[in-house]
């Protein structure tokens, strides 16, 4: 860092600052076969489920959406038919440990009032360790959280 730059506050990436987000609103109905609407449907910061802080204030009353990393890639609607009103959490199961997701989210679900769990996954069996966290956090909640699994194929197809 160059001299006379001031020092993040608190250390590490400004980047991760939690802050919410201005919500935008869903298309109209009569709108969902147009093509994607083009606007971010995101409502907070960060997503990165390691960065998410295990109390963070927009998971009371949210529907959680718990996605795979390659899933907003392969999927060109994710914002509008996924993401639309949800709270968002992304990481990868292939390459970072499903024991940390299911015990942070765990705690995430038994510290909040989160509605349900959708899990939005690739079809690849490597993904498939997402939503198994996501099923052993509710159980660790101890709550009855409804849980959606929607898998995405590579193509881009979703099913589910």
């Amino acid at each position: 860092m160059p001299s006379g730059d001031p020092a993040p506050q608190g250390g590490g990436c400004p980047g991760s600052r939690s802050r919410t987000l201005s919500p935008r609103a869903a298309p109209p109905a009569s709108a969902a076969a147009a093509p994607a609407s083009g606007q971010s449907r995101l409502a907070h910061w960060p997503v990165q489920l390691h960065l998410v802080p295990v109390g963070a204030p927009w998971l009371d009353g949210a529907d959680l959406l718990v996605a795979a990393d390659c899933v907003p890639f392969a999927y060109a609607r994710f914002h509008d038919d996924l993401l639309a009103g949800h709270a968002l959490v992304v990481g990868c199961p292939k390459l970072d440990d499903n024991r940390f997701y299911a015990e942070k989210l765990g705690q995430m679900l038994a510290r909040s009032d989160v509605r349900s769990v959708t899990v939005a996954r690739m079809e690849v069996p490597c993904c498939g360790g997402i939503a198994m966290a996501a099923r052993q956090a509710i159980a660790a909640s101890g709550k009855a959280i409804p849980l959606r699994d929607v898998v995405v194929g590579v193509d881009g197809a979703l099913h589910g």
